[in-house]
């Protein structure tokens, strides 16, 4: 499986953005799938994560009620609806997959990474 990372921009604070995340490959319904970020100068952290059956989500505290991670797998597909941004936000967003039923929350556990997309949220 590839992934590419798409949708960024420029946003205002209370705005939406939806990215998307496309897969290529085989076999993409085996695949935990989850998004992460990294701020200038932070460390990359953790935003969601969706099962390969779609039925399990996670997220991180800083994002939910805000974000919903969605994957359609007809169309190898996984989304991340980001509603009622903060500047906090701001950040270049990467998906990536794991072929396991486990929804893991940390960056080392996935083994495939897309390019990521930067958005950026102005106050």
């Amino acid at each position: 499986v590839q992934l590419q990372a798409s949708g960024g921009g420029l946003v205002q604070a209370g705005g939406s953005l939806r990215l998307s995340c496309a897969a290529s490959g085989r076999a993409f319904s085996h695949y935990t799938m989850g998004w992460f970020r990294q701020a200038p100068g932070k460390e990359r952290e953790f935003v969601g994560a969706i099962s390969r059956t779609g039925v399990i989500t996670r997220y991180a505290d800083s994002v939910k009620g805000r974000f919903a991670i969605s994957r359609d797998d007809a169309k190898k597909m996984v989304y991340l609806q980001m509603n009622n941004l903060k500047p906090e936000d701001t950040a270049v967003y990467s998906c990536a997959a794991r072929d396991s039923p486990v929804v893991y929350i940390t960056a080392n556990e996935y083994d495939i990474w897309g390019q990521g997309t930067l958005v950026t949220v102005s106050s």
